[in-house]
């Protein structure tokens, strides 16, 4: 699966949960702020730096991802692979 395609099946994801990706320019704020999950007026939101490579932006998605209960959602197999293999990283760094 090519890279872009990923990260779209993951964003798909996300929005499952209640949880809107948005690709935001971090650098204007003048803070050193990250990427990650937050509530904006009551809303989850993924605040992604849209300046990450694809790759980046595939990693912080599926390892936020791959703490949510995935059971009862249909997901591609390949992604499924790759939301196990952030599952089990977290389960050693717990």
């Amino acid at each position: 699966m090519k890279p872009d395609e990923l990260y779209h099946n993951l964003k798909n994801i996300a929005d499952k949960f209640g949880i809107t990706v948005s690709e935001q320019n971090l650098r204007i704020s003048g803070l050193k702020v990250k990427s990650g999950l937050c509530k904006v007026k009551g809303d989850n939101v993924f605040i992604m730096d849209k300046h990450k490579s694809t790759r980046e932006k595939i990693e912080l998605l599926a390892s936020r991802l791959s703490t949510m209960p995935l059971e009862n959602i249909f997901i591609v197999p390949g992604v499924r692979e790759i939301l196990e293999k952030y599952m089990k990283q977290n389960e050693k760094g717990a």
